[in-house]
């Protein structure tokens, strides 16, 4: 990782060691306007800056967020027995819920190494302390070599609203997902649809965490341990407390503050394969810090439940779809880097390094 590291840091993606929001109404208005490939613009040099983005978008109201977070709170909320109902080991947990102490970070020991004093990272010990649910957004393929990624969904039985909350902010966030893919491939001058064709009939999905406050709060506990996603593009809503840090491909450690009503996205491996490097997929993790106990303090005044939610969804590339690096970014090098690879092999490998997936 190291190697790809830019010793530069664009002024425009950074402001007092704060991302930049970038609003996208102007490209949803009209994408051909001077604004908007401004915009565009904006999107990719801060994504091949730092992984990260923040953008503001007209279609998402934080209400939403706050409906999605609330249900969610509820539903971690329940006995350990209600919620182990929803788990299916037997899928690579990769529907309904997972419990805490299962999802193992992949080991990125020679890069941890390479970070020390204020830019270090916490050395992940095991498992991570968090609970995740993962929901399907959008259709899905009639037929699939990588049928494990595309299998029934798990409804929660208490939670009668459970299935309009979680189809309306997961398409939201998929909504978002593939406006801000539209921008990067407007960008990098390729046809509007070059990212979101291969996302089509993707196995998206609506992956809330839960990790509980009440027992694990304690300062640096680890509950998503230094990693990257293996998918093209994840997105969050604000979450209520914070946690979550991020590597700019310099090396420099950044605590992400997402302003009310923006939307957080972060590059994942596929894109990072399918610009062959040209974009990283980021690194990050998410611990206990000085401000999350701040914010467990403030909950608990206010009598509101302390399970820290991250509202996130997963935007993948579809299973049956070739990675490889797209025609700016095609040469021999990055051929050898990136290979033509099937996008739900790639997938698969992921998870078995991650503990989730049970094929041999």
């Amino acid at each position: 990782w190291m190697e790809r590291m830019q010793h530069t840091t664009s002024t425009k993606a950074m402001m007092d060691n704060k991302l930049v929001p970038v609003d996208i109404s102007a490209f949803l208005s009209d994408p051909s306007s001077e604004e908007a490939k401004k915009a565009c613009q904006s999107v990719l040099k801060t994504l091949q800056t730092t992984s990260c983005l923040i953008i503001r978008d007209p279609r998402v109201p934080e209400q939403d967020n706050s409906v999605f977070l609330d249900l969610m709170e509820k539903y971690f909320s329940q006995k350990r027995d209600e919620l182990m109902k929803d788990v299916r080991a037997e899928l690579s947990y990769q529907l309904g819920a997972t419990p805490e102490f299962v999802e193992v970070p992949r080991n990125h020991k020679e890069v941890i190494e390479q970070l020390d004093g204020a830019n270090a990272a916490h050395k992940p010990t095991g498992a991570d302390a968090k609970w995740r649910f993962f929901w399907r957004v959008g259709e899905r393929p009639d037929s699939t070599d990588f049928p494990e990624l595309n299998a029934p969904p798990v409804v929660p039985s208490h939670f009668p609203e459970w299935e309009n909350v979680m189809n309306k902010w997961g398409e939201q966030m998929l909504r978002a997902i593939t406006t801000v893919a539209e921008m990067i491939a407007v960008a990098i001058g390729l046809p509007k649809d070059a990212l979101t064709n291969l996302m089509h009939k993707g196995p998206h999905l609506l992956a809330p965490t839960g990790s509980d406050l009440a027992a694990f709060g304690k300062l640096d506990t680890i509950f998503a341990g230094f990693h990257y996603d293996f998918n093209l593009l994840t997105i969050h809503g604000k979450s209520r407390f914070p946690g979550l840090f991020i590597w700019l491909r310099d090396g420099s450690k950044l605590q992400v503050s997402v302003p009310n009503g923006c939307l957080l996205l972060q590059a994942g491996k596929q894109l990072e394969w399918v610009t062959g490097g040209n974009i990283t997929a980021g690194f990050h993790e998410v611990v206990v810090c000085d401000d999350t106990i701040k914010a467990v303090e403030r909950a608990q005044a206010e009598n509101r439940p302390i399970w820290r939610i991250s509202s996130t969804l997963f935007g993948h590339v579809a299973s049956d779809k070739i990675l490889r690096p797209l025609p700016p970014f095609e040469n021999e090098e990055s051929l050898k880097k990136f290979p033509p690879t099937l996008a739900g092999k790639q997938a698969e490998d992921e998870l078995k390094a991650i503990a989730l997936s049970n094929s041999k």
